[in-house]
């Protein structure tokens, strides 16, 4: 045991303890082109195993933001890291690229290794949903950078598409219609805000909220971020998407905008699916006005895909068989920027 270095407050066993915890949340995430397991300085993937003609890689990074501070509070660490793949791994998805592998580092003060047991079994959870291997990562005991039980933690994630079949929004078109993905709340976006609604309306995060079905407050805020992955591929195979819009800070506002072209706008109908009562209820509690909800928030709708009318039926009927509620919600539009109808 490194004495003097658990004097200065960092403790070595505690990090081997943690390695052999999540040896098998890692194992359980192997898909084809895995190399290796933990231990080694560096993650593996053998490229070649895909047998794709002309890969271009899409990288994307991210963290959970202040949706931590809410873990936090409730003490329940197992879907954060969920939230942390999904960031990632949606990202890349918006390019049509299947993630392939994940890395995920967690900083703490002290290593509580049950704590960062279930820290990473989210993650490898996560990344079983999104199809992609858990190849590496690190866990940082920085005594004195955190308050006691706090933590942070960041994903990286690399996706593959064939160059042929990159979606970057240039097939938008005037006309287009939208198909928009239910998301499961305020996935991790907007938490800064969603914090102080709560601080300044005196609630608690374990108060029962009637119109959540008697879920309490934290538990409905921690709902992790859904993935899209699996479903949104299949999509992608089938119909013939121009364009996809990971709905994430900045709301619709921001991130529609981002799949078009110049002398393109949007306009959406709102009613054409479910804002769901966590997004009334923020908007009530903090005197939000409703437009304004549109720019932070998804507001229930979590992606975004682009396509023509013609390809929609078949892309929601593909959407409903992984279990997605999506509808059409608007239109590509000659203009600038999101109308909301």
């Amino acid at each position: 045991m490194a004495v003097s270095y658990e004097k200065a407050g960092v403790n070595l066993e505690a990090g081997y303890e943690v390695v052999r915890r999540i040896k098998a949340h890692v194992a359980s995430t192997s898909r084809k082109g895995s190399m290796g397991g933990i231990g080694s300085f560096g993650g593996m993937f053998d490229l070649s195993a895909l047998g794709i003609k002309e890969p271009v890689l899409v990288s994307g990074t991210d963290g959970v933001g202040t949706k931590l501070k809410l873990a936090f509070e409730m003490d329940k660490h197992d879907t954060i890291g969920i939230d942390a793949v999904a960031m990632c791994v949606n990202d890349v998805l918006a390019q049509g690229a299947e993630p392939l592998f994940f890395l995920d580092y967690v900083a703490l003060g002290h290593n509580i290794p049950q704590k960062v047991e279930a820290i990473v079994a989210g993650v490898a959870e996560g990344c079983r949903q999104a199809g992609c291997a858990l190849v590496g990562g690190e866990t940082a005991e920085m005594p004195g950078m955190y308050s006691d039980g706090e933590y942070d933690i960041a994903g990286y994630t690399t996706g593959v598409v064939e160059k042929s079949k990159l979606i970057d929004g240039s097939k938008v078109s005037v006309g287009d219609v939208l198909v928009g993905i239910s998301s499961t709340g305020v996935h991790s976006n907007g938490f800064s805000l969603v914090r102080k609604i709560i601080a300044d309306a005196g609630l608690s995060l374990k108060q029962s909220v009637a119109e959540f079905g008697g879920r309490t407050l934290g538990e409905t805020l921690l709902e992790p971020t859904r993935i899209y992955v699996k479903q949104v591929l299949d999509v992608i195979a089938n119909c013939d998407a121009h364009g996809i819009s990971h709905i994430t800070g900045g709301g619709f506002d921001e991130n529609i905008p981002r799949i078009l072209r110049e002398g393109q706008g949007v306009e959406v109908i709102e009613g054409s699916w479910e804002i769901l009562p966590v997004f009334r209820m923020l908007e009530k509690w903090g005197g939000i006005p409703h437009r304004e909800m549109f720019n932070i928030f998804n507001m229930g709708i979590g992606m975004v895909i682009a396509m023509p009318a013609a390809d929609a039926p078949r892309a929601i009927e593909i959407l409903a068989s992984h279990g997605d509620k999506a509808t059409v919600i608007g239109k590509v539009i000659e203009g600038t920027g999101v109308t909301i109808k």
